[in-house]
């Protein structure tokens, strides 16, 4: 699809400075710029790109102004960065607006789907499920009996939603996510052989939830798994059954939070942490990257380490860890010389 520098000063708000017919038909870093694409700069570190770049179009500051000839249309703005933004979202909304019902695909005779949905090839849609309005569900997208799917929300291919799951409005779900497995629940016997707990709860998103590629969320042994408004998880996360993560909460990849934990509100967690189960963490709460985590933790904590000690605690005691090798040397010298 192309657009022409006028249509895209129309929807940014902006003026054109060159030619407002030129058509670009993709995106582009300014200093990768090529014919039939756009740009943007916002970083004055940047500057000297825009004279050599061959982007089409190039979104610029309203205060920019050129020192010498450039080969570029120019979109001006009051805000480059914020405009790219807006354009990357339309650009975005343009290229995901699918509508229809490929075939082959199954919908379940009992199920019930909004206005201006999509169904991808290949996909399976469960009895008495519920899709609301502008729901895009691509290929090979299994969702179980009974699942709850709010409007606008997007299950890329190959998301796998387990019967009973709740997904609020405005939710995505990347590439091979899994919602609603079963808890790894089981229970040895006196000789020590494990018996499966039946997982008969739920996993519960809300509105405005982000779940990045192959993560998953276990269903609750009873009750409900849930993730609050607004969280934004990374790919590669593991959230056990009973885990309740508060609303705007984000945790990068391959973080796994095990069974009946509590997270609360705002909370910044970092990559390849592990937290143990039954833990109450509090709101705010900031855990670096490969941190492990076995305590509750109270608001506003900052922690680093495995065992987690305090961040500040933390980079004291690493100043003392890497000298350890000299200081055993100096302890085995003052020994000497005891002796």
């Amino acid at each position: 699809m192309k657009f022409t520098a006028l249509q895209i000063a129309e929807v940014l708000g902006g003026e054109v400075e060159g030619n407002p017919e030129i058509e670009v038909y993709k995106l582009s870093k300014i200093e990768e710029g090529c014919e039939g694409s756009i740009s943007f700069l916002a970083n004055p570190k940047y500057k000297h790109f825009i004279y050599t770049t061959d982007a089409s179009i190039v979104i610029v500051g309203k205060d920019f102004e050129a020192e010498t000839p450039i080969k570029a249309t120019l979109v001006k703005v009051e805000d480059a960065y914020g405009a790219f933004s807006r354009l990357l979202e339309f650009y975005n909304n343009v290229k995901l607006n699918k509508v229809g019902i490929e075939q082959p695909s199954f919908i379940a005779a009992t199920a019930s789907l909004g206005q201006n949905v999509y169904v991808g090839a290949f996909a399976y849609i469960g009895e008495n499920v519920i899709i609301g309005e502008n729901v895009k569900i691509y290929p090979h997208v299994y969702i179980g009996d009974n699942a709850v799917i709010g409007d606008n929300v997007t299950l890329f291919a190959g998301c796998k939603v387990y019967s009973e799951t709740v997904i609020g409005k405005n939710c995505t779900l990347h590439s091979g996510v899994v919602l609603g497995a079963d808890g790894f629940g089981f229970t040895p016997n006196d000789e020590g052989v494990y018996s499966k707990v039946p997982q008969i709860g739920n996993v519960i998103l809300e509105d405005d939830v982000e779940i990045g590629a192959n993560s998953t969320v276990d269903r609750a042994t009873l009750g409900s798994t849930i993730i609050r408004k607004g969280v934004k998880l990374d790919n590669q996360i593991q959230i056990a059954h009973n885990v309740e993560i508060g609303k705007n909460t984000v945790i990068a990849a391959q973080t796994g939070i095990a069974g009946s934990t509590k997270i609360g509100e705002s909370c910044t967690i970092g990559g390849q942490v592990g937290i143990v189960g039954h833990l109450q963490i509090g709101n705010r709460v900031r855990i670096q990257a490969q941190t492990g985590v076995g305590r509750n933790l109270k608001d506003d904590e900052v922690i680093q380490g495995s065992p987690a000690l305090g961040y500040a605690e933390y980079n004291k005691s690493y100043v003392i860890f890497r000298k350890l090798p000299n200081l055993q040397k100096r302890i085995e010298d003052l020994e000497k010389k005891i002796k």
